[in-house]
């Protein structure tokens, strides 16, 4: 007796299926799951609870035949610990995931010879784009070696106003920092930052005596005071504010090591923070700011939201729609136990 047949494996899940189950059409079922195109929020999340429903996972060698492209965006970066680069790759990730887009990180260490080795390798990979993250915020020149391949800057502009690139929005962060500390009752504000020939130390300062004078006021000891972006520094610039200011009633430091080190200056002098002096900092980095005796106030300078838009600007560029210029993402202030307002005299 012959042998009953084996059964046949079940269909795998088609397009339209999830479309039909969604009660979309297959076009919008395609954008949705790729993340694509101008969806009411309901209508995306009912195809992707269709899609794992059904089980379904576009095929995508497919789609690289047939589209031309890998799928695949390179990520270059001159920051070799992370610091900078990995919340702008979280972010640009949160943004190319949904798109079914995979990221590979290439790490220059600031030199131009590595720098042209991974872009090489990223056009004979056929990479569909490059995001390039700086470690400062500096203008750097645009890449050259990327015939055809559309590049968007992350953090560090290129100098070509042609190209595109996403920044955080320093005027924003200053402003939302000088204008706390005032709010809280003070007016003799120290800015203390880094070497003054990188352009984060040199805006800071400048957006900070702008933000003072259009209150009529100006910096304690009338000056910004620059050195290197250190605790170090913090320490002994706490020092040389107050010995010409004695009246000053606050610091706000161009980064969260200098502050950290000012605050612990300050402790170390016998003055409370916030009660005699508040501190603020910037970058929101929390191995700093959390570890900080107070936990410190600081501008948090958005660079997920960095990455997630320089990854949308890049989709739009692969798609033939590239964006020129600076945008500049907004900053937001993270208020903690380091500028509480000033205890009153007496």
């Amino acid at each position: 007796m012959a042998a009953d047949p084996a059964p046949k494996p079940p269909a795998r899940p088609t397009l339209t299926d999830v479309a039909a189950l969604a009660g979309v059409t297959p076009g919008t079922a395609s954008r949705a799951l790729n993340g694509r195109g101008r969806l009411r929020p309901e209508t995306r999340q009912r195809v992707l609870a269709a899609a794992e429903r059904l089980d379904f996972h576009p095929n995508l060698l497919a789609q690289s035949l047939l589209s031309g492209r890998t799928r695949t965006v390179g990520l270059i970066t001159t920051d070799s610990i992370g610091r900078f680069s990995i919340p702008v790759l979280l972010g640009a990730e949160d943004a190319l995931g949904a798109g079914q887009i995979s990221v590979l990180l290439c790490d220059s260490r600031g030199d131009a010879i590595r720098e042209r080795h991974y872009l090489r390798t990223l056009a004979a990979r056929g990479v569909d784009g490059v995001i390039v993250a700086g470690r400062r915020v500096d203008p750097r020149p645009p890449l050259s070696d990327l015939p055809g391949i559309p590049a968007v800057y992350a953090l560090g502009p290129s100098t070509d106003p042609a190209d595109a690139s996403v920044i955080s929005d320093d005027e924003h962060g200053v402003r939302l920092a000088v204008g706390h500390l005032l709010t809280t009752g003070r007016t003799r504000i120290a800015h203390v930052s880094g070497p003054e020939h990188h352009a984060a130390a040199s805006r800071r300062a400048a957006y900070t005596e702008a933000a003072l004078a259009e209150r009529g006021l100006e910096l304690a000891a009338g000056r910004a005071h620059h050195g290197e972006w250190s605790e170090s520094w913090g320490r002994s610039a706490a020092g040389i504010v107050l010995r010409a200011a004695a009246d000053c009633d606050a610091f706000f430091c161009g980064n969260d090591q200098i502050a950290r080190g000012v605050a612990d200056a300050l402790r170390e002098s016998g003055l409370r923070v916030p009660q005699d002096i508040a501190v603020v900092g910037y970058d929101n980095w929390d191995v700093m700011a959390l570890s900080s005796r107070p936990p410190l106030t600081t501008v948090d300078t958005n660079l997920l939201e960095v990455g997630r838009t320089a990854a949308l600007h890049l989709m739009d560029a692969i798609d033939g729609h590239a964006h020129q210029g600076i945008e500049t993402v907004p900053c937001r202030l993270v208020v903690r136990e380091s500028s509480g307002p000033a205890e009153p005299a007496g």
